[in-house]
């Protein structure tokens, strides 16, 4: 069994001044994390056990001294029956030995608890990757959500663009005695509106940046930048082979059935303590003062024939634990097919919308540029430019907000199939 391996965390010097790939976030952040360190730790202590398990299949060699005093009363053995007082001292009574001992069979109750152990051990190791698949999970979110707040600045700063360009030509016009005094008041509405929305957008991307930090487990005062991968490329989705992919690579299933498989093994070993153990021994030491030789051999048969209905009770519980876990894989097994399904629907639906708000961007640029001709030329209103000035803004936040759900979309594919 493959032990995970653990990684010197990068420090916050090494990421800073330079643009960082998703794959190197994910890299830092698996390298960082303490949540991995814990579950590595868990991981430890699981083969600990395995050892502790198949430790009484091994010779158990003990060392014994043991001395006494005693003073006590006895009748001699003439037929007159006199009392005769008895005295051992420290030394005649003094005993040094070695103590050797062997299971030579047990039925197999300790090989049925050492792999048991051995099977949480493997889930131990599955935690591990689990761990690693959330990490890589929320760091992808993280960093799609702040490259969105990025997109969201540079629409929001376009829109402060046009909003001051348009005020600028209702100025002029009133300036003329073309337009009136509420085209100019208007026009300063939509700058202080895009202004505000553009303080938002900044905040937005500050709190994007502390999430993705802190999912890295760097400083969250790091002033952590990323190449943009915002853009569209479609996939098409093999259902059938994501399924297969998921329930061969998905930690869940795999520590589920570990699981299950642990606890048929506790189950044998419940059973299997119906049976005897057979046991052979062996002393050698000394006695009394001058530490006389003494030596002893033997074979001895354990065989417990009721212990108040207590094997019995453990033996239906393993049962019990049994069926539960062989339950607990065919549900796991069912999640996990419903989260392929789910995000396989969340990408499809995501390509959907990336296109659909494409479309909307070029009618609302084109409505805009017709919108913001009329003005200029004097046949249209201030409320006709900013209601198209709107829209497109709003078709811009459309697009951005649908690539980022269709990067988050496929992040969530990746987990659920079980890919970091």
């Amino acid at each position: 069994m493959p032990a995970p391996s653990t990684q010197t965390p990068t420090q916050p010097t090494q990421i800073t001044g330079r643009a960082l790939t998703l794959d190197e976030c994910i890299a830092i952040a698996l390298e960082g994390q303490p949540t991995i360190q814990e579950r590595l730790s868990a991981y430890a202590a699981a083969r600990y056990r395995v050892n502790q398990a198949f430790a009484p299949l091994l010779p158990q060699l003990t060392g014994q001294v043991a001395t006494s005093r005693s003073h006590n009363t006895v009748l001699s053995g003439g037929g007159a029956g006199v009392p005769t007082l008895q005295d051992r001292t420290w030394g005649e009574s003094f005993t040094a030995q070695l103590l050797l001992s062997q299971l030579l069979f047990d039925f197999g109750k300790n090989l049925a608890a050492t792999d048991a152990a051995r099977k949480l051990a493997e889930v131990e190791v599955e935690n591990v990757e689990l761990q690693r698949q959330l990490i890589s999970a929320t760091v992808k979110e993280a960093y799609t959500n702040t490259l969105f707040s990025q997109r969201l600045i540079r629409v929001q700063e376009q829109a402060q663009e046009r909003a001051e360009l348009n005020l600028r030509s209702a100025k002029g016009f009133f300036d003329v005695g073309t337009r009136p005094k509420s085209d100019v008041a208007r026009a300063e509405v939509d700058v202080a509106n895009a202004k505000l929305d553009l303080i938002r957008a900044k905040n937005a991307l500050r709190t994007a940046i502390v999430a993705l930090n802190t999912a890295m487990a760097i400083n969250v005062d790091t002033p952590t930048q990323i190449v943009d991968n915002l853009v569209y490329q479609p996939v098409i989705l093999d259902r059938q082979q994501l399924r297969s992919d998921s329930l061969r690579q998905r930690p869940e299933y795999r520590s589920a059935k570990l699981s299950a498989a642990a606890a048929e093994a506790r189950e044998r070993k419940a059973f299997r303590d119906f049976l005897p153990d057979v046991t052979g021994q062996g002393a050698y030491g000394g006695t009394q003062k001058d530490l006389n030789e003494a030596w002893s051999i033997g074979l001895s048969l354990n065989w417990s024939f009721f212990d108040g209905g207590g094997r019995i009770a453990r033996y239906q519980e393993a049962k019990a634990l049994l069926e539960g876990a062989r339950a607990n894989v065919k549900s796991t097994e069912l999640n996990v097919i419903q989260n392929v399904e789910q995000a396989e629907i969340a990408v499809e639906e995501a390509q959907e919308r990336i296109l659909a708000a494409q479309a909307l961007v070029a009618s609302a640029q084109e409505n805009f540029r017709l919108a913001q001709g009329r003005f200029d030329a004097g046949v249209g209103t201030i409320l006709e430019l900013t209601d198209a000035q709107l829209a497109l803004t709003q078709a811009q936040n459309t697009e951005s907000q649908a690539l980022a759900d269709y990067r988050i979309a496929l992040a969530r594919l990746d987990r659920a199939v079980g890919r970091r």
